[in-house]
């Protein structure tokens, strides 16, 4: 039987591996710089031009072209030509995709479906580990002063290495593993927990496995 030392010993390592979750689920630097967009590109290569109008140009370069620039702003209810550039700066239609995003459509959606699910369960893992460690502390502490029972510390000293070791991977099929093993390490403190309040003398521990039950029911959730 644990006394509530061995309790507050298991909260310690839940509470270290909870800051390390915390700061893995943090945003991951990007792997390439941002490529520039298709007007950008398009304006870096008109240097030299002052662009002033949808679809009109006028080079400043030669003479009179900057008056004629002024002429043209100041000028009211002056239309952009016609015709002219419309196939580089007019806007997409509706509803018609970027040619970038036509590129490897199929490789795209399973990057962000799988990026998805790993956020969902990293950020249910994190959620897990706050509420259990509030539980321990607020409502499993105090029982135990009254009745000890059976706990596990060891559980949660791995808990805290797995999530040390999940940290530094960041991503990648090991990242994957070392979550899913955290998942798991977790639900089992927190199943060990619930079959030892099973054989508290009162109805006392009623409220704890419950809010623990519920826990592990988020925890779990798809």
């Amino acid at each position: 039987m644990a006394s509530p030392a061995t309790l507050l010993v298991s909260v310690r390592h839940q509470a270290g591996a909870l800051r390390t979750l915390q700061a893995a689920a943090g945003p991951h630097p990007p792997r390439s710089p941002p490529q520039p967009s298709h007007t950008q590109t398009f304006s870096a290569s008109r240097s030299g031009t002052a662009w002033h109008s949808l679809g009109e140009e006028v080079d400043v370069s030669k003479p009179g072209g900057a008056q004629k620039l002024e002429e043209d702003r100041k000028a009211p209810g002056k239309s952009p030509k016609e015709g002219e550039e419309s196939g580089d700066l007019s806007p997409l239609s509706p509803g018609k995709p970027r040619p970038e995003r036509l590129a490897q459509p199929g490789l795209a959606r399973r990057e962000t479906l799988r990026e998805m699910a790993l956020r969902s369960k990293m950020s249910r893992l994190v959620e897990a580990t706050s509420q259990l460690v509030q539980v321990e502390q607020t409502l499993l502490l105090p029982l135990l002063q009254q009745h000890p029972l059976p706990l596990h510390p060891k559980d949660s000293i791995e808990f805290r290495n797995i999530c040390s070791h999940m940290a530094l991977q960041r991503e990648g099929q090991q990242f994957e593993r070392d979550l899913h093993e955290a998942h798991q390490c977790l639900k089992t403190i927190i199943e060990k927990l619930i079959r030892s309040l099973a054989v508290f003398p009162s109805d006392s521990y009623i409220p704890v496995r419950s809010a623990l039950r519920e826990i592990l029911q988020n925890l779990l959730a798809m």
